[in-house]
């Protein structure tokens, strides 16, 4: 479901990872946008959370303000953007998850996708 210009993402669903890795995401989720777009996976304490391009460029534009001379800012945007990866959909609607960001899932092979309305876990 999505809202012209915003998609957002809800219910639950399970798939199986393929012997590649690759996660088939849902066509209801990935219908509102272009095979191009770039998303971002984003380790956080146990799980992955799916960025679309409307909330990463969102993330981006907020560090973008952070003076390079805030030596805070910096450090957090380097520990944040060093364990997220960006990637698109093939044109089967998948994602390859590396073996990093399995194990730090605790993913074998079978995934649950939860919507969380801007993004997915």
């Amino acid at each position: 479901m999505s809202l012209p210009g915003k998609p957002f993402y809800t219910g639950t669903f399970r798939h199986t990872l393929d012997d590649k890795n690759r996660l088939t995401i849902p066509s209801a989720w990935r219908s509102a946008h272009s095979e191009d777009e770039t998303f971002l996976v984003v380790p956080l304490e146990g799980f992955l959370s799916i960025l679309p391009p409307l909330q990463a460029q969102s993330l981006y534009d907020r560090v973008a303000e952070k003076s390079l001379s805030d030596a805070e800012a910096q450090e957090a945007a380097a520990e944040f953007f060093g364990k997220t990866l960006s990637f698109s959909f093939d044109k089967s609607g998948r994602v390859m998850l590396t073996p990093e960001l399995c194990t730090h899932a605790g993913i074998a092979r079978d995934v649950v996708l939860v919507g969380s309305m801007t993004k997915f876990n």
